[in-house]
């Protein structure tokens, strides 16, 4: 039987039933990427029908998640207009800054203590676990129940900061790369701010440019409205390839070409962008967390054992809940806001990317990729379990305050 072939039709048929019972699982306390999590475990470790050697994946990860947080990240940066980003920039802005480093600092801190690493490999490790996964967030964020269920500000908060600290993230995974490779991070400070700033002006430039060339082929009636969904598509990949081929941060290029684009074409292809939206959550993340399923590292967790588990679950309640909490009265939401955003916050595709961008950089230590994986697969069990609880007890809270 040929895996590759039985890994399409798996995900085929998981993504027709999807099709068929979609509204229904909505409403149910699971989530696409967990359903297609449960697949591929069933799929590899269980029954043995699929075996990826641990470099044939971890390229195939590293690439399909790259271009899976690209798509990701432009859907996150045209869900709302533009303006609405502009009235949530405080909160974002303190998410993006104190808490991106809180996060990082209290994870890397967990990795050194509990399971003992080496303080470069913790470094690494917990900032490969800062950034809030766009692609796992906009299940929780997107869709009708959670339109009728959150506020539009709060929605607006989460979508920002996972749209924009999954590229920001860069910056902290590559001093620490430097830290963990050659001793110092002094090595790669000029590629980390070269990252940012050349990420910004080439996203900005594409993004601009984009939004012209829609706006001119409107005005002479050459477009229709169901290709911009493809355009969007396009144009997030495009982005992603020209900020690679300038060696910038790739993922954040994405996401500024996104604002500019949203920029130049205000509400003209809103309908699109929504469609965009919804298939990305539904759809596009299954091929990711079903080849995670294959290959999670059943073995190796158990020899970790249970420092590995009190890490997992450590990382899941401390990383972000305490750190969002405490920045309560910068944030400017009300207590029951912070608390959704604090508990929302999940660790998936944009980790999956730089656990396995750290291995292609030269990364060897095993413990990156278990750690990790465990942390990613326990995060997307957890979050797509409470997601329809959650936004549920935000809705009933929301009613009884303002009774």
């Amino acid at each position: 039987m040929n895996p590759l072939h039985l890994s399409y039709a798996l995900v085929g048929v998981l993504g027709v039933l999807l099709a068929f019972w979609g509204s229904a699982i909505r409403r149910a306390p699971v989530s696409e990427p967990l359903l297609a999590l449960v697949v591929g475990v069933l799929t590899g470790p269980v029954l043995g029908l699929i075996d990826l050697p641990q470099h044939e994946a971890s390229v195939v990860t590293l690439e399909v998640s790259r271009i899976l947080l690209a798509i990701s990240l432009m859907a996150v940066a045209l869900r709302f207009p533009l303006s609405a980003y502009r009235s949530v920039i405080r909160p974002v802005g303190v998410l993006l800054t104190v808490a991106m480093v809180g996060m990082a600092v209290v994870s890397a801190g967990l990795a050194w203590l509990v399971l003992g690493l080496p303080l470069a490999l913790a470094a690494l490790l917990g900032a490969c676990m800062t950034p809030t996964d766009p692609v796992l967030a906009s299940s929780v964020v997107s869709g009708g129940p959670a339109e009728r269920q959150l506020p539009a500000r709060l929605r607006q908060v989460i979508s920002g900061e996972s749209g924009a600290n999954d590229g920001l993230a860069f910056v902290f995974v590559v001093l620490a790369l430097s830290a963990a490779t050659s001793g110092s991070v002094g090595g790669h400070l000029r590629e980390a701010v070269w990252g940012v700033l050349g990420a910004v002006v080439i996203g900005a430039a594409i993004g601009y440019a984009a939004g012209r060339a829609v706006m001119a082929s409107q005005a002479r009636e050459d477009v229709d409205p169901g290709s911009l969904l493809i355009f969007t598509v396009v144009l997030g990949v495009a982005a992603l390839g020209v900020a690679r081929l300038a060696r910038t941060d790739a993922i954040l290029a994405v996401f500024v070409a996104g604002l500019a684009y949203n920029a130049v074409i205000g509400g003209r292809s809103r309908a699109s962008e929504q469609k965009l939206d919804d298939a990305l959550t539904r759809f596009l993340v299954l091929p990711l967390f079903f080849l995670l399923g294959v290959e999670v590292p059943w073995r190796a967790w158990r020899e970790l054992g249970w420092p590995l588990v009190a890490f997992v679950v450590a990382v899941l309640v401390l990383r972000r809940l305490p750190v969002v909490l405490a920045l309560k009265p910068a944030l400017g939401l009300p207590w029951r806001g912070v608390v959704f955003l604090g508990w929302f916050g999940p660790v998936g595709v944009s980790a999956l990317f730089y656990l396995t961008y750290s291995q292609d950089e030269g990364v060897r230590d095993p413990r990156l990729w278990v750690a990790g994986s465990l942390v990613v697969a326990a995060s997307t069990v957890v979050y797509g379990v409470t997601a329809m609880p959650g936004r549920r007890w935000y809705a009933r809270r929301s009613s009884v305050s303002a009774r």
